[in-house]
């Protein structure tokens, strides 16, 4: 793996994301207010407030403004946030540090997503059940943190321009368990509200929706275009103008087959209250009662996803 420096914008780490918790802690005590509270009026979950104030998780841009703006500091949060270099090391894996920097410089990105939610669009939470499954220890928290540090580019204000398009079975695909699922659909939902981001949904019940063979990304730098996809282990480039013309017709008809981002985004939200519902489910069940649960899950799951006007064939 190769190990990249990533310096803080304003200059030199002046602190670091315990500091900040801490910061963010006393101004919230000052004001009253408690842990859920804050999340409350933010809105975002309190596991959020107490793992930022405990160090454990990297805000966004946004909440610390949202927090300034509560919590009545003067701007002190955010401030304080464009002082940190919230990854100042990172590893990613050697046939991945190409696409890295890439993303560091793309000027408009694109992407279809298959199975799983694109890094750029990862909580942290769902990352770390992702690379638990292939990692333990400390290993995962660096991959996290890797995968992490590409988001804030994205995320902050005059950020490049981003549109990702989710086959539902990115949405369907259970990850960590419900809790990882029901916060990532909430990620999405928060930041599909940016300005330049926009996520849309490919349904699986569209018929005639014409599908890229596989995930892939079309990314825009300064004076290059490049089509990225990967297979196992191995990241796959391609400048080619011609490819690149194909696979941007490719996409551009699929987003206007897939559900608008409005459309989408209700329904991410009716997966997040599917997902609230396994949560709420006992924890202890005989066998037999688990295999019964799972099953009317899946039907609720189902129940909740909005149902769209079939489009009829024209005469």
């Amino acid at each position: 793996m190769s190990r990249r420096r990533r310096n803080a914008e304003s200059g030199p780490a002046a602190t670091n994301a315990a500091v900040f918790g801490e910061v963010l802690r006393h101004f919230r005590e000052a004001a009253g207010y408690t842990q859920e509270e804050l999340s409350n009026k933010i809105p975002c979950d309190r596991s959020q407030v107490a793992r930022v104030e405990g160090g454990s998780r990297v805000p966004q841009e946004s909440f610390a403004r949202q927090c300034d703006e509560l919590l009545l500091t003067g701007g002190v949060l955010l401030r304080l946030w464009g002082r940190i270099d919230w990854y100042p090391e990172v590893q990613h894996p050697d046939w991945f540090e190409r696409r890295a920097e890439m993303d560091a410089e793309a000027v408009a990105l694109r992407e279809y997503q298959e199975r799983v939610i694109p890094g750029l669009l990862q909580a942290p939470g769902y990352a770390h059940a992702l690379f638990s499954q292939i990692s333990t220890g400390k290993a995962v928290e660096e991959r996290v943190r890797a995968r992490l540090s590409r988001q804030p580019r994205f995320l902050a204000d005059g950020g490049p321009l981003y549109v990702a398009v989710l086959d539902e079975s990115c949405l369907r695909n259970a990850v960590g368990n419900p809790e990882v699922m029901r916060e990532q659909c909430a990620h999405l939902l928060s930041v599909g509200q940016r300005p330049n981001i926009r996520i849309q949904v490919a349904s699986a019940g569209l018929f005639g929706v014409v599908r890229p063979r596989g995930s892939m990304s079309l990314i825009e730098l300064a004076n290059e275009r490049w089509v990225y996809s990967e297979s196992l282990d191995r990241g796959h480039f391609n400048n080619d103008p011609a490819v690149f013309a194909r696979h941007t017709q490719t996409y551009d008809v699929l987003r206007a087959d897939a559900l608008s981002a409005s459309e989408s985004a209700a329904l991410i939200g009716d997966f997040m209250e599917g997902y609230g519902d396994h949560e709420q489910a006992p924890a202890e069940h005989s066998h037999m009662d688990q295999e019964q649960l799972q099953r009317q899950q899946r039907r609720q799951l189902h129940r909740n996803s909005p149902r769209y006007p079939r489009r009829r064939p024209r005469p």
